[in-house]
């Protein structure tokens, strides 16, 4: 596997030991870790709005009229990565590999902006380098206890009974299976009494773009003795976080860095806040990067050996959004 930044995590676990409260940023790769004591947010270029914690002040008028445009590759350039996505999967590679594209995108708002104007579980905007706004949450920790969602399959809403038709969508299903299979594995890692405690429910997720139903499940767990209190282990055992990977995880990272072609850096990564006693991350996905003068849009969802290269390539292009009312 790729090298760790393994002090990191480390300090990571002294601070959660001494319930210190911070907030940390981990990249995809677990590589660059961030670290910021409570402190030190407000001077850092961090804009953070999470359910149970903010550190953002002033209110931001909307615009009168938002400019966004996308420009995604063209099919033929998404089914490169595809096929070789499949042809790993058709051998016995891999069951479930998260695929993601880079698309160039142009809008009249600044980072901070869209930060602003964006509403979603969870949303960072990070020193005008990236900003997102992502409805997943990665894991809990409440009094012990741990807790993670992983959300697997999308439909646009407005397509007839959508909540249903994502419920029974047996590819959607299979990619849901194998993913909340995959997480109760790895919470087994840093937990007991791992069970599923609710599978397959709906979200309802409002953009400017269009309307999107998400479906998730909640697993949870008591933090093993030799884990607790250690954020930084905890994190260390289950990154990268498998519903934006796919399974098995040591494989499909390989294929992955070969389809993409392309660096996801802190995209798909995980940030989260440590109050002292319980930690809230998430999955930086919905993820909006600048490079130069530049902004790329990062998305993608899972393959299986059911995908359809065209239902795909759609469902890449639907998630480049921003949910502004």
């Amino acid at each position: 596997m790729f090298s760790v930044n393994h002090q990191k995590f480390m300090e990571m676990d002294e601070l959660s030991l001494r319930k210190v409260p911070y907030f940390f940023i981990v990249d995809f790769l677990a590589q660059n870790i961030e670290i910021f004591k409570e402190d030190e947010i407000e001077k850092s270029g961090l804009l953070i709005d999470f359910q149970n914690f903010s550190s953002t002040k002033k209110q931001y008028e909307s615009p009168k009229e938002t400019v966004w445009k996308s420009f995604p590759e063209t099919l033929e350039s998404f089914k490169t990565g595809f096929d070789k996505v499949q042809k790993n999967i058709r051998l016995g590679n891999s069951y479930l590999v998260n695929y993601t594209r880079k698309t160039k995108i142009e809008t009249n708002l600044t980072l901070e902006e869209i930060f602003y104007h964006s509403s979603a579980k969870y949303k960072v905007f990070y020193k005008d380098f990236f900003v997102f706004f992502s409805p997943e949450t990665f894991i809990k920790i409440i009094d012990g206890k741990i807790f993670t969602y992983p959300m697997k399959g999308t439909i646009d809403a407005s397509v007839e009974n959508a909540a249903e038709v994502l419920r029974n969508d047996i590819k959607e299903k299979a990619e849901h299976y194998t993913v909340v299979d995959l997480l109760r594995n790895d919470l087994s890692m840093v937990a007991d009494d791992v069970k599923v405690d609710k599978f397959q429910y709906i979200d309802f997720i409002k953009t400017k773009q269009k309307d999107l139903y998400a479906m998730s499940s909640e697993i949870s767990g008591i933090v093993k003795p030799e884990f607790y209190g250690k954020l930084g282990s905890v994190m260390e055992k289950l990154l990268p976080a498998g519903s934006i990977l796919g399974a098995p995880k040591p494989k499909t990272l390989e294929i992955i860095m070969d389809a993409e072609g392309y660096n996801r850096g802190y995209y798909t990564g995980v940030c989260g806040w440590f109050d002292g006693n319980n930690l809230d991350s998430c999955v930086m996905i919905r993820f909006i990067e600048k490079e130069g003068s530049q902004l790329y849009f990062k998305s993608g969802g899972g393959i299986t050996h059911m995908s359809k290269l065209e239902d795909e390539y759609e469902e890449m292009k639907n998630k480049i959004y921003v949910p502004i009312h």
